[in-house]
């Protein structure tokens, strides 16, 4: 510190490190005097995009305007925390969020991917819940590009790896192309933790004189920098190299992290507890300071190294996996030592709470931070950028698909059915999800392809939970606000088709640079979307995660607003499938089908085409549907949601995975009621005798009811137009993948 302070004119490396002129000056006026290298280092992996969230606070705010209670009782613990936790009744309560981890799986697929999922992980860990399943929405550019080559298989082997050794389920999630994901693949990881109310645990430093634990894996120069730096930057080959390496994960460390956190908690050991994630040691110490008594001293020469080579600004910036924080009362440290012991994890005491104000950080002697630690962790810098509506957004708009040239015979219909079910979007991604373990732990209930995840809680009860991940970015590119919404409706539908009671959102905003007012208008919008839309159908956003600079050049991502759905089920044994179930059953449609085409899969497929607008939002009918549904279970004998490729979609998808075939007639133009994508609709299944008591129950929800036809045979069929035998319907849907990726 005299050091810094009898120095102040040194030059110091701010811009290397991320940080705007103003921001350094910033820190220097916080400081009283230049800050020290460690400080320095801290400052701007805190300060960074990823981790202060500074050009997207001032839109998040709103999400607190929304009531912090999902439909049966409070949020237990909500944004700012780890991970949202909310109670599911019987005294169990659900943890879960969505992040991303985009820009290092270009970088390094399989350990971009694979870290993903182990920091998601450990933020659920974090709440004081056994993780118990994961998700996986992913995008990628065109299937036929090299570079879709090079990152796909790396990032499904580090997702299916790293999940796989952990022992848990993965659920649910998406595999999406689109060209302007070329360059910039998007991994949003989520997790669902179980918890019983009794067992929370929240990320704080409190009690003079407890003392801060360090534990888990070693910590080493692998991701130095490493999110917190690659998330908050623009790729841009002609700019300076600031690659950082890749994280490292070690699944099987942090399947020991897993069991010894959670016999911690259950020894009653632990005061406060912080992962350590995006900005490593610089975070978990900064906010467990700032949300506990406010000061803490830490020794960072006592935290055990992988490399000794390592400086202290190193060391503050690592974001090496599998390593935990907590904070521990004196009298508890034997105890807290000896479990990290038995299961071989190490740990060591780096420092203790104090009531300073300040975090305190030295290095064999040396201060070398000497900082208020809300300044680090939550007083960052806050930017209003500059948002517009873009000069194109009208033209694109005007641009409907609604005027392209469509099929008009039964054979053309047919031909446009197996080309849609054959493309990349709407084909078999059992290449992607059979590297995944789907039912390990034995409690797995629903998984891909169903519409949504579905676990079982508690053996004796059957208490369930299901969760669904969605978003269409075409519609938000079409119209960020309706995008958001129709996103948010997919989920939240998917989770009501399997019978499930949706209560909460946790999301992952991956949009390009917030320095084009362009993309900033979306994001605006988007938020604002997302706000109105869960006010409305009365459900919480608990936390989640912002991704930006998500472009290549100067081609931003599609506006990808993904939206997670859990919801609970009293009785997973009462779960309604997603395929047909038997032959002579009745099919009817749920909801009202318009001539929706703009933005579609077949205007994407068929034509190349975006533009127009995106199909209507009417979330009153979104939450009527979902009623209908849950009034349904035990009559339907199965729901399908209807969004990408519409009906003739949920149809073959129907038929294909039950092997049980429909035979259906149409009313009006057939091509719009086949590949028309209106939003609140859900295919349905009901033995005869039970149709007019399922007609009854969606009347009394105010939902139309449309009777298609039956089920049977080993053909789909559609009455006037064509049929196409379930064999070569199948051939068509299986065969892409595996023709692209081997």
């Amino acid at each position: 510190m005299a050091v810094a302070a009898g120095d102040p004119d040194r030059e110091q490396p701010w811009s290397e490190l991320g940080l705007k002129a103003d921001e350094y000056a910033r820190i220097r006026e916080i400081l009283g005097r230049r800050p020290t290298g460690a400080e320095l280092a801290m400052y701007s992996v805190m300060w960074s995009e990823h981790c202060s969230y500074k050009s997207s606070k001032v839109h998040l705010r709103q999400f607190g305007e929304i009531p912090q209670e999902t439909p049966i009782g409070p949020m237990l613990a909500g944004i700012g925390e780890n991970a949202g936790v909310i109670d599911i009744g019987q005294g169990y309560a659900v943890s879960f969020k969505v992040e991303s981890h985009n820009h290092p799986s270009y970088v390094e697929p399989y350990q971009g991917a694979a870290t993903g999922v182990g920091g998601i992980v450990r933020d659920i860990i974090a709440m004081g819940a056994r993780p118990v399943a994961v998700v996986d929405p992913l995008r990628f550019g065109p299937l036929d590009a090299d570079d879709t080559h090079r990152v796909l298989p790396g990032i499904v082997a580090g997702v299916g790896g790293y999940g796989n050794c952990l022992g848990l389920p993965n659920v649910g999630g998406e595999a999406v192309f689109d060209a302007t994901y070329l360059g910039n693949p998007l991994v949003n990881a989520g997790c669902i933790g179980v918890l019983r109310h009794e067992d929370l645990h929240l990320a704080k430093a409190s009690g003079v004189g407890n003392q801060v634990v360090l534990y888990g894996a070693r910590t080493g120069g692998d991701g130095i920098g490493g999110v917190s730096v690659l998330a908050s930057e623009t790729f841009d080959a002609d700019g300076p190299a600031k690659r950082p390496s890749v994280q490292v994960g070690d699944p099987f460390m942090e399947k020991l992290l897993i069991e010894c956190t959670l016999e911690l908690f259950k020894a009653g050991v632990v005061v406060g507890i912080q992962d350590l994630g995006g900005a490593g040691l610089s975070c978990a110490t900064s906010e467990l300071a700032s949300a506990g008594d406010g000061g803490m001293r830490c020794e960072l020469d006592r935290v055990p190294l992988r490399d000794s080579t390592l400086s202290p600004e190193e060391i503050l910036m690592s974001e090496s996996q599998e390593r935990m924080m907590a904070v521990v009362e004196p009298a508890d440290i034997a105890a807290f030592l000896a479990i990290c012991a038995k299961w071989d994890v190490e740990a060591i005491v780096i420092g203790e709470v104090t009531d300073t104000g300040r975090l305190e950080i030295t290095w064999h002697g040396e201060t070398v931070v000497d900082v208020p630690p809300r300044t680090v962790a939550h007083d960052g810098p806050v930017y209003e950028r500059p948002y517009a509506r873009p000069a194109w957004q009208d033209a694109l708009q005007a641009d409907g698909a609604e005027k392209l040239a469509r099929p008009t015979t039964g054979d053309e219909l047919r031909a446009t059915l197996l080309q849609l079910v054959a493309s990349p979007n709407l084909c078999d991604k059992s290449w992607i999800t059979d590297q995944y373990d789907r039912y390990v732990q034995g409690n797995t209930v629903l998984a891909q392809p169903a519409d949504s995840g579905m676990v079982r809680v508690d053996e004796e009860t059957h208490l369930g939970v299901s969760i669904s991940t969605d978003c269409n970015g075409r519609f938000a590119k079409l119209d960020p606000y309706a995008g958001a919404q129709l996103a948010l409706a997919e989920s939240y539908r998917n989770v009501a088709t399997g019978g499930a009671l949706p209560l909460a959102v946790s999301d992952c905003l991956n949009f390009g640079s917030p320095e084009d007012p362009d993309v900033m208008w979306q994001f605006a919008e988007a938020c604002r979307g997302l706000k109105d839309g869960c006010l409305e159908l009365g459900i919480p956003v608990t936390g989640g995660n912002v991704s930006l600079y998500n472009q290549t050049g100067e081609t931003a991502i599609l506006p990808t607003p993904v939206v997670a759905v859990l919801g609970v089920i009293e009785d997973v044994r009462r779960r309604t499938p997603s395929s047909f179930q038997a032959a002579d059953e009745r099919i009817v449609l749920l909801g009202t089908s318009r001539e929706e085409l703009s933005g579609s899969e077949w205007a994407h497929v068929v034509h190349g085409h975006l533009g127009g607008l995106p199909p209507q939002v009417d979330l009153g009918a979104e939450r009527d549907l979902a009623r209908t549904l849950q009034d349904l279970v035990g009559l339907a004998t199965s729901a399908h949601d209807l969004s990408d490729g519409g009906l003739a979609q949920a149809l073959a998808e129907a038929s294909m995975v039950s092997g049980i075939g429909a035979r259906v007639s149409l009313e009006g133009d057939a091509f719009v009621g086949l590949f028309a994508e209106s939003a609140a609709r859900a295919l349905v299944t009901v033995a005869a005798d039970g149709l007019d008591e399922l007609k009854a129950r969606a009347a009394a929800h105010g939902v139309p009811v449309t009777e298609l036809g039956t089920t049977g045979g080993d053909v789909l069929a559609v009455e006037g137009q064509f049929e196409v035998a379930l064999d070569e319907l199948r051939t068509a849907w299986s065969a892409t993948l595996p023709a692209a990726l081997g």
